[in-house]
């Protein structure tokens, strides 16, 4: 399965590598508080709702690491 910023949160964040890359580029997102509202979601929708805590530089890391992957 290949991962992107537009796969599921809570996919992302359930598969060890993936969940590495977003904490290296988000350092505690996987426990933030409201963390489970946005499981069901892409990620980049999630960063649409962040307030700005998910900027686009860091959803482009995100993704350039994921897609690395294969």
């Amino acid at each position: 399965m290949s991962y992107s910023i537009e796969s599921k949160l809570g996919d992302l964040l359930d598969n060890e590598a993936t969940k590495a890359i977003l904490e290296k580029h988000m350092p505690g997102i996987s426990t933030h508080p409201q963390i489970g509202m946005g499981k069901g979601f892409a990620l980049s929708m999630v960063a649409k709702f962040s307030g700005g805590l998910i900027t686009d530089e860091m959803l482009q890391k995100v993704n350039a690491d994921l897609a690395a992957l294969g």
